[in-house]
């Protein structure tokens, strides 16, 4: 009987000759000034002011309470944090105190998210330590550098804001940052070590130098400052998993700082232990206006100020979108980095060293009911009033209490649940850890980044150079097509290779993908091969839906593959290409080479037309005389296209599904005829 006409949907081909040279900056240029059309004055004061944006809606009644509440709680925290962490960048206590004031009230303006706190963390005074300590300065200049680093990373910022290259963070990955975070955790605990024995340990980020240090100091070891600090944090260790565990003591949480301090300064104070180190004098009133100074050393702290850029980035936008998403509202990247890069810019203008968002503050802040800005601004003022009325107190503060709060908070850090649950999930990532852990406490915080970045950026670039591609095969009784090492019951075509490759087709991975074609043409497996029988391959069919783009350089290859398998009268047909893939294939005149009737929209109208050629060529003339004699009748031809055509109804339905016919030849299955 004579093949039946196969229906195929058409595919729609770009018109090249009415395409402008630049349609893709077209496009961009149509989208910006669309964009800016629509905007209306409000959203231009939203993209400006993102305050606007909470004080037009702001509700009173509802509001003001949890915003009170929340920021007297974070404010109450800051200030014996700012300390510390002051002291953990190599600086005097005041400082801690001035960036916990001006970059709050700026970012409360020019910052979108609402629920962030920023301010001194633990990981970035690690870096500024690491950075000004290891050159030789002096404290005023030591001071000076720290300030010139804060209007660096602010001018960073806002660049990565106006040129929207926040997407360069995500090449970090997950378990880069945890590596690094673990480590630096290790490393402030043993840094701060010296406060708690009593003696000088040498400031250096790598744990060898730390420990080395920590051992020949020994002979020093004093009592008083060891069991102080060590019961102060025992007391902020209890209240924090108090806090954590149960609902009823959350106020504990944030109160743990401040009742250290408090704790430490009354014994200090009815007390006057000799060999306990005080905080001493801490100027009082608030920061004067002063531009950053000592430009002449901006070149070499470039490299510094981008990796500080880098981890301030990744602290901040990481969980001001987890805040966002938990409470109900969008925030804008760009936007975030700006308000980041402006608090930082403007508190350099007022002795702040590089600060941003807090993730144990900010969880607090959260956790204490916060909506909106104002919180962060309530927090600013307790700050300010700390340095107008407060800083007297605070000389009688215990420097081993100060320690106890770093080490409290950075303890949280140390990620080893991330550890395990990368070993059960993904071992690669797990090495990554490994790797970028490892290198960072015994190589120091910069080549620990760096090794880490390296290393992910390195399986990026493997992963893609090597894509995976899948053999497909025909789920039955549908017209799907999946991969064959997935769904072993699906099964494939004599003469027909089905391909698919899950990813863009470019310079790097072109040669492995050609080499795997190769090799699925050599290979072919007949035990779940359904048609006519046929020797050797006839048709190679590329799924090309999962492929987003294809260069230049893979445009010449897929025209060698085509001459190569045109001399071997392999035939390559082109299944589902998107919009831009085919208009390159088309410019590039691979179209042409290969044919418009070639290209499908579907995977099965190409798998109908190529089994149809592989019927054709696998039929052999018959005698005239046994054919009459074979011929059926009318009623029959009728009677069984009658069942192919109910069959074929209800299989592209869905409705038949235990019912389809079984075939004892394979081969004899209807192919489905395509409903354009």
């Amino acid at each position: 009987m004579p093949n039946r006409p196969v229906k195929t949907i058409p595919l729609q081909h770009p018109n090249t000759t009415s395409s402008s040279s630049s349609p893709l900056a077209q496009a961009m240029f149509s989208r910006w000034t669309a964009k800016i059309k629509r905007t209306t004055p409000s959203q231009w004061i939203d993209t400006f002011l993102p305050c606007y944006r909470w004080i037009r809606t702001y509700k009173w009644r509802e509001y003001l309470q949890p915003d009170l509440t929340a920021g007297l709680t974070v404010g109450i925290m800051l200030v014996p944090q700012a300390m510390s962490y002051a002291k953990l960048a190599g600086l005097h206590p005041i400082y801690g105190l001035y960036i916990g004031f001006i970059p709050i009230f700026v970012y409360a303006i020019f910052g979108s998210s609402r629920q962030l706190a920023i301010g001194p963390v633990a990981l970035v005074s690690l870096l500024v330590s690491n950075v000004l300590g290891g050159m030789d300065l002096s404290d005023e200049l030591y001071t000076e550098l720290a300030i010139l680093l804060a209007f660096m990373v602010g001018i960073m910022e806002c660049i990565m804001a106006f040129l929207r290259l926040g997407w360069l963070i995500r090449f970090i990955s997950h378990s880069v940052i945890s590596g690094f975070t673990t480590a630096s955790a290790i490393v402030i605990a043993l840094s701060q070590a010296k406060y708690f024995l009593g003696y000088d340990v040498v400031r250096s980020s790598k744990i060898v130098p730390l420990i080395k240090s920590i051992i020949s100091g020994a002979h020093k070891f004093s009592w008083p400052p060891f069991v102080m600090g060590s019961c102060i944090l025992a007391i902020l260790l209890v209240m924090k998993h108090l806090g954590k565990s149960r609902k009823q003591f959350r106020f504990l949480r944030p109160a743990g700082p401040f009742t250290a301090v408090v704790l430490g300064t009354v014994f200090v104070k009815m007390f006057h232990p000799s060999s306990i180190s005080l905080v001493g004098d801490i100027p009082q009133g608030l920061p004067s206006f002063s531009i950053p100074k000592k430009f002449e050393y901006a070149k070499s702290l470039i490299p510094s100020a981008m990796l500080i850029t880098g981890v301030a980035i990744l602290e901040s936008v990481g969980i001001a979108k987890a805040l966002a998403a938990k409470n109900g509202y969008e925030l804008d990247s760009s936007q975030e980095l700006f308000g980041l890069g402006l608090a930082n810019i403007l508190g350099s203008f007022f002795s702040a060293y590089p600060s941003t968002g807090s993730f144990s503050r900010s969880a607090v802040n959260d956790d204490s009911g916060a909506k909106t800005g104002l919180a962060g601004i309530v927090a600013g003022t307790i700050m300010g009033c700390s340095l107008l009325f407060l800083t007297p107190l605070f000389e009688y503060i215990p420097q081993c209490g100060l320690a106890a709060i770093a080490i409290s908070a950075v303890m949280g850090l140390v990620d080893y649940d991330e550890a395990i649950f990368l070993w059960h999930v993904d071992k690669k990532d797990f090495v990554l850890w490994i790797i970028t852990s490892t290198t960072t406490l015994f190589l120091g915080i910069e080549i620990g980044v760096l090794v880490g970045v390296g290393v992910s950026l390195a399986f990026v670039i493997h992963e893609s150079a090597n894509p995976h591609i899948a053999v497909l095969g025909r789920l039955p009784g549908t017209t799907v097509y999946r991969n064959i090492q997935q769904y072993p019951e699906a099964y494939t075509y004599n003469g027909i290779v089905i391909v698919r490759i899950d990813a863009p087709i470019y310079f790097a991975n072109i040669s492995f993908i050609k080499d795997r074609l190769r090799e699925y043409e050599a290979d072919v497996d007949k035990s779940a091969r359904h048609g006519p029988e046929v020797e050797r391959i006839h048709f190679l069919i590329l799924e090309m839906s999962p492929i987003t783009y294809i260069d230049s350089s893979a445009v010449q290859a897929l025209k060698d593959l085509h001459q190569e398998y045109k001399s071997r009268d392999i035939e390559i047909c082109i299944a589902n290409p998107n919009q831009d893939v085919l208009l390159t294939l088309t410019k590039a005149g691979i179209v042409e080479l290969i044919g418009k009737e070639w290209y499908f929209v579907r995977v099965h109208d190409a798998v109908q037309v190529c089994l149809q050629h592989v019927q054709s060529l696998n039929q052999t003339p018959k005698n005239p005389d046994s054919f009459a004699e074979d011929k059926p009748s009318f009623f029959q031809r009728l009677s069984k296209q009658r069942e192919e055509d109910l069959s074929i109804a209800e299989l592209e339905s869905g409705d038949k599904k235990t019912s389809v016919p079984k075939f004892t030849e394979p081969h004899l299955e209807p192919l489905l005829s395509r409903k354009s």
